[in-house]
């Protein structure tokens, strides 16, 4: 049947004057019904069109259709800058850092396949009576429970064998978060136990030289005498001790006694003094702790341990009675997505031939459920994989996965940096997925620097030239192939082959500076490992997703090093350590900087603390007797006291967003008027924190400290930032490389610097810039280990362990190790297929 309205059905979104963020009066149209994959350098401006403009019209338009009432319910997204969007669907974001699950979200609650489990398990299981007789799968069971709730015999079975009446459990009962929860664990999985070891870890010490950790803790400083008041000798080393001592130290109960305490004048007073013993001290801190630093501290007293009750399982014993094909809800949580997949095929032949019906339903459901994870390259997680020890990448592809799943249609997609977190070999599975989007008739728009999504977009935007103020603008549109002749495109060197992606040039003898090393016997995946890294090296860490590289990293080597630094029992886990003399680990991540718009690149990195002690010095400064207290935007003297120095205000409209308006008194300024008639060479405050770092270098010239932190700015790749730049609005990787400003050009000797996953939301431009940061590093004795996915990134590497082969079970082994050559020329490598497939488009094999 021919539709008459279908020649007047839209082509385009119509964008008019966008002015998001750096955006220049852009006026674009963006194909619908396509695959549309927006580049461009770091802070050129990607995001600003797609998330802060697209995105956030098409959600505020939406929710606008919505009543009043229910808007008032939703978090809503204020009116973007932009003169008009025309034709634009209802839109949905999946974005770069989603958030961070809570301690009861596991992998099988996120994908939403436990809620399938529960109802199989509720309604297909073989169940048990209180008297222990097995009941075979039955109908029945599912009758009864579709009883009204206001029937008797609801969820009521009789057993055949032995005739009593039993409640059976309904799919509400196997959830961990509700009734179904570990009456032990409370539907977590763990329980928290102090550690003697941790609180004493050293017995040759004796209590004199520090033997009792936590009595080192914030006013604690009384607890020895108080011991020694006891009866405990000070001056014997623990071991040494009696068994009476030693349960004082350990158990006795919280007595006073009264201290003669010395002051620095020479006099000394009374004190009536609560003593309390190891294990007491670290307790009572908890309940009175507030902030995270004080809490991350107490947490090293404690042992995290599976709980004795469900052995980690989460759920309430009881509930391991019904089983599907010999298997409680506890073991098939431990499977693994492709485990699962195999066994939900297995469930219809162990069901008898009346519920085939039912079962091909729950069944079909759930491996609909789980192909898209499959696909997404997830396969490796177990359902009981906690949520918040996911990475960004694995949150972002179960998001993603979910959406596939709902297969709506008509609604544009905004995905931000879905490849973030993918090995090469994943890479196809999403773009696979991002097509299927488009088949359903959906439009979708990909922000996104890897070559291989651009490549297999219908259509390619490069927002650009630079960074800042230097970008802003279309500078190419078009498809890949026209792209691919652009000589205006930043992107088109990479897609080609033609760019210069080697940075760094090892030397040929790896070691001679020394070497790393670690051994793992059974943590996770990975089981009687060695590991070793190069010092003052590039070393990097490669494997699929799930393979073992946060193991090896971050709960074994870093870890084992701060053990070995402090001094403490190495874990468990861990058989042996190879510290290489180093003396500190710095871990850098793309963890966003600061919370609110109070912290600024000047206030980061101190240099504006400089710039306030210019201006103090001033003759119109000590003329007013101002300090430089009084140049701060965060102190009362100098702040705008309208808007308490934030330079905006925030409007509370009831139903409509919350709208963020410039401030009406200091005009977005932050200070009082009379703090900015103070002017050092000719600019005020608000004049200088307007400035690029580019800017600000020649004006700072004379001054040595503060050119010094502008200058290390500049090295990194950061001079578009201006120095009153709001740092939780950087990207990943703007924060990260912001974050290694105070170690540049100072001599880092003995001192390892841990990248996870550096290349997060970097052009390939952008990654040659943080191989050259990396080099810096390693030319002040740095060692630098990174994890990561990025091409280019391994291509510059001295040194690589490669784990795998594949993820999860199939995982934690290292499978090749050399250089990138090395790595490329192993067949049982599935990164070197790919790193050896990279190097020969940019013929460098």
């Amino acid at each position: 049947m021919g539709i008459r309205h279908k020649n007047y059905i839209p082509d385009n979104i119509e964008v008019r004057g966008a002015n998001a963020n750096n955006l220049k009066n852009l006026d674009i149209d963006i194909p619908l019904n396509s695959f549309v994959a927006i580049t461009g350098v770091s802070g050129s401006g990607k995001s600003s069109l797609a998330m802060d403009t697209i995105y956030s019209e098409g959600a505020r338009k939406y929710l606008n259709a919505l009543s009043t009432y229910t808007r008032r319910r939703i978090a809503q997204v204020g009116r973007s800058d932009v003169r008009e969007i025309k034709n634009l669907p209802s839109t949905i974001a999946l974005r770069q850092r989603p958030t961070v699950p809570g301690v009861r979200s596991t992998v099988g609650t996120m994908t939403e396949s436990l809620n399938i489990l529960r109802l199989m398990f509720s309604r297909l299981a073989s169940v048990e009576c209180p008297n222990g007789h097995r009941l075979d799968p039955t109908l029945k069971i599912s009758e009864v429970m579709d009883l009204s709730p206001s029937d008797d015999g609801m969820g009521v079975m009789t057993c055949p064998t032995c005739g009593v009446k039993f409640m059976v459990f309904g799919a509400e009962d196997f959830a961990f978060n509700s009734t179904g929860a570990c009456p032990t664990c409370e539907g977590t999985g763990v329980t928290k136990e102090l550690e003697q070891s941790k609180i004493i870890p050293d017995e040759n010490l004796s209590i004199k030289d520090g033997a009792i950790r936590s009595w080192r803790l914030p006013g604690r400083s009384l607890q020895q005498p108080l011991a020694e008041k006891l009866g405990v000798r000070l001056d014997v080393p623990f071991k040494d001790l009696t068994a009476k001592e030693k349960d004082i130290i350990l158990h006795g109960k919280g007595v006073k006694r009264e201290l003669i305490v010395p002051t620095s004048s020479g006099k000394a007073f009374k004190l009536n003094s609560l003593y309390e013993n190891a294990f007491a001290a670290v307790e009572h801190s908890l309940k009175s702790a507030k902030n995270e630093n004080t809490l991350k501290r107490l947490s090293r007293f404690y042992d995290v341990k599976p709980c004795p009750t469900c052995h980690g399982s989460r759920f309430d014993p009881k509930l391991f009675t019904n089983q599907l094909v010999g298997k409680n809800i506890a073991e098939v949580s431990e499977f693994t997505i492709s485990e699962l997949q195999k066994f939900a095929q297995q469930i219809l032949d162990w069901l008898p031939e009346e519920m085939q019906s039912l079962g091909k339903n729950l069944v079909n459901e759930l491996l609909d459920l789980l192909t898209p994870i499959d696909d997404l390259g997830l396969n490796y997680l177990s359902l009981t994989r906690a949520g918040n020890s996911l990475s960004t990448g694995e949150l972002q592809r179960i998001q993603l996965a979910r959406t596939i799943r709902n297969q709506m249609t008509g609604v544009l997609y905004v995905l931000d940096e879905p490849s973030v977190g993918l090995h090469a070999a994943n890479v196809n599975g999403l773009i696979k997925i991002l097509k299927e989007l488009v088949r359903l008739g959906n439009s979708l728009i990909v922000v996104d620097h890897d070559t291989s999504i651009i490549a297999a977009a219908d259509y390619v935007i490069e927002i650009g030239p630079d960074s800042g103020a230097d970008g802003g603008n279309v500078i190419t549109q078009g498809t890949v192939d026209e792209i691919k002749q652009n000589s205006d495109s930043v992107i088109e060197p990479y897609l080609t082959g033609t760019g210069d992606i080697i940075s760094y040039h090892p030397s040929k003898d790896i070691f001679e500076k020394g070497e790393i090393s670690v051994g793992i016997n059974d943590r996770f995946n990975i089981h009687n490992m060695k590991a070793k890294f190069a010092k003052e090296r590039l070393n990097l860490v490669s494997g699929m997703s799930g393979s073992g590289k946060t193991t090896l990293i971050f709960d074994s080597l870093i870890p084992a090093l701060k053990h070995e630094i402090d001094g403490d029992p190495l874990p468990s886990y861990v058989n042996e350590i190879d510290s290489g003399n180093i003396k500190n680990v710095v871990t850098v991540d793309s963890v966003p900087i600061g919370k609110n718009v109070r912290s600024t690149v000047g206030t980061y990195t101190k240099v504006f603390d400089e710039i306030r002690k210019l201006f103090a010095k001033t003759d119109a400064a000590k003329a007013k007797h101002y300090t430089a207290s009084h140049f701060s935007y965060n102190n009362k003297e100098g702040a705008c006291p309208n808007c308490g120095g934030t330079g905006v205000i925030t409007l509370d409209i009831q139903y409509l967003p919350d709208m963020v308006e410039t401030c009406p008194v200091c005009g977005g300024k932050r200070f009082k008027p009379e703090i900015l008639e103070i002017k050092w060479n000719g600019k005020n405050l608000a004049e200088i924190l307007d400035m690029s770092v580019k800017e600000a270098l020649p004006f700072f010239k004379d001054d040595s400290r503060i050119h010094n932190i502008l200058e290390v700015l500049d090295n990194i790749g950061l001079s578009y930032l201006k120095l009153g730049e709001s740092t939780p609005t950087l990207s990943g990787g703007e924060a990260q490389r912001l974050k290694l400003v105070t170690y540049m050009k100072k001599n880092q000797k003995n001192q390892l610097f841990i990248f996870d996953e550096p290349s997060v939301g970097l052009h390939p431009k952008d990654v040659s810039v943080l191989i050259d940061v990396m080099d810096q590093l390693i030319e002040n004795h740095a060692t630098v280990i990174v994890i990561e996915h990025d091409l280019d990134l391994i291509s510059n590497a001295d040194y690589i362990n490669d784990l795998g082969p594949e993820g999860g079970i199939n995982g934690g082994k290292i499978i090749a190790t050399g250089t990138p050559k090395d790595i490329c020329y192993n067949k049982e490598s599935v990164t070197g297929k790919y790193l050896k497939q990279h190097l020969n488009l940019f013929g460098l094999l």
